[in-house]
């Protein structure tokens, strides 16, 4: 078996700015030929060669984004978008994105989940490591500051808390056992979106080569930016935790993710007892 890939930052996508800076030198280096020249001078033939050479950078900058785009967003990708849509127009993914929050710190971009109406959030231990600030961001209740409160680098979980109240959370399974003829949901944040809902299906537990404990693998489109995105059974509670990727030599590339007894456990060592 290949090694597992972990999330990595947000891929910044820059060539639609450059391109247009590049029109926009281009402007006004035309602007500033015209009231340079000569009142009744015949205008020569470099405009209209720079004119083509701008266009030309032009292009090629287009065809470079668009490259880069479909690089990001293959067609798998963009599918999950329409996948999203139709799980979004269900009353119970609605209410659970709400509690589906967007993690920022000074460099990376992720997801975490809250599990208590005063702002105990859960999320990968790789998504807050050595962040100077961290930024919570809810759906619907706006912004908030992080702090993080304990973190389990041998399992990549992370705890945060915020100052908040009356909270949406999600509620936790004792355990990541269910029918496994059943689909599993997800919401995250995955690329440059945010609150996609997704669905896929459990396949069986893995043992990883610098793991002490199994984790869970899932036929899913699992993306960078999903780390931290709660997996949730058909009764709304969360068994899981996403936090990378997988290349698999049966299933091919799959998505990882801690069960809930890995966060019970740690949970129960702090004292804390999320609402149920």
């Amino acid at each position: 078996m290949t090694e597992e890939k972990k999330d990595g930052r947000e891929k910044q996508i820059g060539e639609e700015e450059l391109i247009e800076l590049v029109l926009e030198a281009q402007k006004e280096a035309l602007e500033k030929e015209r009231e340079q020249r000569p009142t009744g001078e015949e205008p020569d033939r470099k405009p209209r060669r720079f004119k083509i050479l701008a266009w030309l950078m032009a292009i090629t900058l287009a065809f470079s984004t668009f490259g880069a785009i479909f690089e990001i967003y293959s067609i798998p990708a963009i599918e999950f978008l329409k996948t999203s849509a139709k799980l979004s127009s269900q009353e119970e993914i609605r209410t659970y994105k709400k509690a589906v929050v967007q993690i920022t710190t000074e460099d990376r971009k992720g997801t975490g989940f809250s599990v208590s109406e005063d702002g105990l959030i859960v999320t990968n231990e790789h998504v807050a490591d050595d962040a100077l600030s961290i930024t919570v961001i809810f759906p619907e209740d706006g912004l908030y500051k992080g702090e993080i409160v304990a973190s389990y680098p041998e399992v990549d979980l992370a705890l945060l808390k915020v100052d908040g109240n009356g909270l949406p959370f999600l509620t936790l399974d004792d355990s990541c056992q269910y029918p496994q003829k059943d689909p599993v949901y997800f919401i995250g944040n995955p690329l440059s979106f945010t609150g996609i809902a997704n669905e896929g299906k459990v396949l069986e537990p893995i043992l990883l080569s610098d793991w002490e404990e199994p984790v869970y693998m899932m036929d899913a489109p699992v993306y960078r930016g999903n780390s931290g995105s709660p997996v949730i059974n058909g009764e709304g509670k969360v068994i899981g935790i996403i936090f990378a990727t997988y290349d698999h030599d049966r299933y091919g590339q799959v998505g990882l993710f801690i069960p809930v007894e890995s966060l019970q456990e740690r949970l129960g060592r702090l004292g804390t007892f999320p609402e149920r």
